[in-house]
């Protein structure tokens, strides 16, 4: 954890993917995130992951992905008494961020219009499929839905596997670092002028936002976006290449670069073919190319072939497995992954969490502790809360 967000208060009300790891992008820059959570079951991640053990106990693999650094209580918004809980705690929070569909915190009366008189400097982060408004705002929509509705699935694979999902819930992810990011310059604005505001999350247009290359050529070039498998639509060569042992992921996007891998595969005739010379003779001819640059790379094995490409400056890299990427010597190096032991987590094993994709001064922005279990900070919460009331 780092005090970027330090002094910040953050009710995060939501469910599954999105909408936490959108809270706990803000825990790991240092906000005390509260996660209010349905009693019984709370979030529904809970019991979702790889280990029906810790499904079973409501700590699902799902649920840890994201959850670490929060505390945990569990109200029933329905109930007149957990609802007076829930409006105490928000008059101590600067943020609000919920995933239901749009219509649901107003009819609980806790919707932006009902808070916004009573707390203007609350900032309130709505995180849903398609947005809060137009004909599709009341759709529900999980991660695979968007995949397929934004047309990213339309371009991943190849012209005979497409459409494919991504194999990672990445719409869902991409909604939650757009609201942590929106929240973050919400909370500099208000830091200046003391307003709140309403902050409508879509999934959809998340994904759109960073398909913004495929989306500009159509819009602007004319040129409808085509599954390119591991091809790199802008340049050649540029993708995934056979080697004599391992797959290799080289792109030679620059001149130089495709200069620097001609002579170290020994093929510097391909500096003067007439297919190949040019950027655009190099795409307009990508299958002959790689063939020849696939029998060149059979003489070595991958691991090779990247030691030796990235000595000549032409970015390359292996393609791994998750484990293999885990326990690499530039993943170790850079801490990130935590490891929370058991006498931390209250569970017969460790817990281990991935940081943020930055560092800050240096020092990676860890959890602050593990996940929590359902409603494990009931007691010290309302001993906080009882704490502020006047005597």
């Amino acid at each position: 954890m780092t005090d970027l967000l330090a002094g910040v208060r953050v009710l995060d009300l939501t469910n599954v993917l999105a909408g936490p790891y959108c809270a706990y992008q803000l825990a790991l820059l240092g906000a005390d995130v509260i996660k209010v959570e349905v009693p019984g079951g709370g979030d529904l991640a809970r019991q979702l992951g790889a280990d029906a053990v810790l499904n079973d106990d409501l700590m699902g693999a799902s649920f840890l992905a994201q959850n670490g650094g929060k505390r945990s209580i569990a109200l029933n918004l329905k109930d007149p008494e957990d609802k007076a809980i829930f409006r105490a705690l928000l008059a101590t929070a600067d943020v609000l961020v919920e995933n239901f569909r749009p219509g649901v915190m107003d009819r609980l009366g806790l919707g932006h219009a009902a808070l916004a008189t009573e707390h203007p400097g609350l900032i309130y982060c709505a995180i849903s499929g398609f947005g809060a408004t137009g004909p599709m705002k009341d759709a529900p929509a999980y991660d695979q839905i968007i995949q397929g509705y934004s047309g990213l699935m339309s371009v991943t694979g190849t012209a005979e596997t497409a459409p494919l999902r991504v194999g990672v819930p990445i719409c869902d992810t991409l909604g939650g670092l757009s609201a942590a990011f929106a929240v973050a310059a919400a909370l500099v604005r208000r830091q200046q002028d003391g307003r709140g505001c309403y902050l409508d999350v879509s999934l959809l247009e998340s994904t759109l936002s960073a398909m913004g290359w495929a989306v500009s050529n159509h819009l602007i070039a004319g040129r409808a976006p085509q599954p390119m498998g591991n091809d790199n639509v802008t340049a050649s060569p540029s993708g995934t290449f056979r080697t004599g042992d391992g797959l290799l992921n080289i792109a030679a996007n620059k001149a130089e670069q495709f200069v620097a891998l001609a002579v170290l595969v020994g093929r510097p005739n391909w500096l003067t073919d007439p297919r190949f010379a040019k950027r655009a003779d190099r795409l307009a001819h990508r299958a002959a190319l790689t063939a020849e640059l696939e029998d060149a790379l059979a003489t070595r094995a991958a691991a090779d072939w990247e030691t030796a490409l990235i000595a000549v400056g032409v970015p390359a890299g292996q393609v791994l497995s998750v484990p293999e990427t885990l326990t690499h010597p530039q993943t170790r190096s850079r801490e990130m992954v935590t490891e929370f032991p058991p006498d931390t987590t209250g569970l017969d094993r460790s817990i281990y969490n991935l940081r943020g994709g930055f560092r800050v001064d240096g020092k990676a922005p860890a959890p602050a502790g593990p996940p929590p279990r359902l409603d494990a900070d009931r007691a010290a919460l309302l001993a906080e809360l009882a704490a502020r009331k006047p005597a």
